[in-house]
């Protein structure tokens, strides 16, 4: 089969205005940036605004592995699969970060023939929306330590400055620096960092923003440090709120883009999923659903992280209510949760994949938990064979879930009509019910205590010394009523990613808590979770090349 640029490049793409216009955007609500990719001004959804919302179907995932899944190829080709079966459907998904693209992640564009295009514009500088978020954290960073420099008028203890600076890039060396060095000019000299771009409150703000104006009164009441005597010191405190915002002023805006069969797609902002929520912007979710009768979208990671924090922090703030969710599992990460080793999955294996289905089957219950209706989604490889498949049907059909074979990555929305056909029937059935899994007023250990022991299964949550005083300085500043971000592995329902399948017996430590006040939640951070990863032993980008005619190699 031909590598995933390579379908890339012999896609039939049609010009972007077309596939504005058959979704009825008008012409002066549309931003040509070349002949493929476009943005989208935020004036539709006033236009729209007395119009019904279409389906709203989210695409999550068992844990992920090294073994891969396929959440982002099977989103795509659902969605192909949707409009083939004659529902005018929109696809809405993250942009991806530099760092994991010429890391070893790669790129965020779905894979064979479920992809997003064009694909090498969308995996590296798009639309400048990345840019747009480091420039304006940096900004801010510059203005604080000018503060600092010219006379500290707001008292700001430099050793409790909480806003680091951001590229977005994997470099471990980064972590920790010192600046400030050289002559008395050059600014007061203090420990610092870097953070990734995609771990930036802001990064985080864009997609939780309804409008420009939300955008600025989020930017506004960020946390950036903390006085000499405990005050909260913000963006707004420090006048950097205007300038910010204007460098945003279009990065805010939604991009509109297509699939390899010319499905519409939103691809917009890129939070964390592990320091952040991990979902596209609502302004563009908000936008499709007005446009479209099916929506699909997707959340980082597994449905422990991505859907959790899809729910209980997008949904809350947005007011989205799901109809549907698909969660895609591959045959082969779930023997390796089951404890098989990479080398040995395309073996049949019955033992380990009832082993490793457990936690297939605690994400389904998990689900259950919001009230919305699941559809197991097994993306299919030539190696599964039909015991495997068997298994996974009986196992989903105890607990009430149906399971469909997706076969897009080699098909494309061929391959995603049995899977479509169950969305919509299970769309229409009327069962979805939806509902957050707290209530934002309870307090922070409650928050977290109720997450880790429902999503997780875990005993309880120790907290350390630092982050108990974390808590109560957070409290004592009247911003503890928030959802709760959890910052944890994405291997395992627990805190220790060695730990697969669906653990029992086990407590989650909580190392620290930080307050996101402009993003609107508390970040609760477990384990030995990074904010600035580092490359591997080989980068992707050592693989990756263009030759003489602009011809991209090795990007994938």
């Amino acid at each position: 089969m031909k590598t995933d640029v390579q379908i890339a490049q012999e896609a039939r793409m049609i010009p972007v205005a077309e596939i504005a216009a058959g979704l009825g955007i008008e012409e002066s609500e549309l931003e040509l940036y070349g002949k493929y990719k476009a943005k989208v001004s935020p004036d539709v959804l006033d236009r729209l605004n007395g119009k019904k919302d279409a389906k709203l179907i989210l695409v999550t995932a068992i844990n992920p592995t090294p073994a891969g899944e396929g959440k982002t190829t099977t989103n795509v080709g659902l969605s192909m699969g949707l409009n083939r079966i004659g529902k005018k459907t929109v696809t809405t998904l993250r942009e991806p970060s530099l760092g994991p693209v010429f890391g070893v992640k790669g790129g965020a564009a779905g894979g064979g023939y479920a992809q997003v295009v064009p694909m090498d514009d969308i995996n590296l500088h798009f639309t400048g929306d990345f840019h747009a978020i480091s420039s304006a954290h940096n900004l801010l960073a510059a203005i604080l330590d000018n503060s600092l420099h010219q006379g500290n008028p707001h008292d700001i203890n430099p050793k409790k400055i909480v806003w680091r600076r951001v590229v977005d890039m994997n470099d471990r060396a980064l972590r920790n620096i010192i600046v400030g060095l050289g002559a008395k000019g050059d600014g007061v000299t203090r420990q610092d960092g870097f953070d990734i771009t995609v771990a930036s409150e802001i990064m985080a703000i864009l997609c939780l923003a309804a409008s420009l104006e939300d955008l600025k009164k989020r930017i506004a009441r960020m946390v950036v440090a903390y006085s000499n005597t405990g005050e909260a010191v913000t963006a707004g405190d420090l006048g950097a709120t205007g300038a910010m915002t204007l460098l945003l002023k279009d990065a805010i805006k939604p991009n509109l883009v297509q699939t390899l069969e010319n499905t519409p797609a939103f691809i917009h902002g890129g939070p964390f999923a592990n320091i952040a929520h991990g979902c596209n912007s609502v302004m563009a979710t908000k936008i499709a659903l007005k446009l479209a009768d099916y929506v699909v979208t997707e959340a980082g990671f597994g449905a422990d992280l991505g859907a959790e924090k899809f729910f209980n922090i997008k949904c809350r703030y947005a007011g989205l209510k799901p109809d549907a969710v698909v969660l895609v599992a591959t045959i082969k990460a779930l023997k390796m949760n089951g404890g098989v080793a990479k080398t040995d999955l395309a073996a049949e294996n019955l033992n380990a994949l009832s082993e490793g289905v457990r936690n297939l089957e605690q994400h389904l219950e998990n689900l259950g938990l919001f009230g919305v209706p699941a559809v197991v989604a097994i993306n299919k490889f030539h190696t599964d064979t039909e015991a495997e498949i068997d298994l996974i049907k009986k196992r989903c059909e105890a607990l009430n879930a149906e399971v469909v074979l997706s076969e897009v990555f080699t098909k494309g929305g061929e391959g995603g009509l049995m899977l479509a056909e169950k969305v919509v029937e299970l769309c229409e059935s009327g069962k979805a019910d939806f509902h957050t899994l707290y209530d934002s007023d309870l307090s922070i250990l409650e928050k977290i205590n109720t997450i880790a022991k429902s999503v997780y299964r875990a005993d309880g949550v120790d907290f350390t010394a630092a982050a108990e005083k974390q808590i109560a300085d957070i409290e004592a500043l009247g911003l503890d009523k928030m959802p709760v971000c959890m910052a944890k592995t994405q291997y395992s329902f627990s805190d220790n990613e060695r730990l697969l399948g669906a653990p029992r017996g086990f407590r989650v430590t909580v190392r620290e808590v930080r307050c996101s006040a402009g993003a609107g939640f508390i970040v609760a951070i477990t384990g030995a979770i990074m904010t600035m990863p580092g490359l591997p032993k080989v980068p992707a980008a050592c693989g990756m090349d263009i030759d003489a005619n602009g011809e991209i190699t090795g990007l994938s």
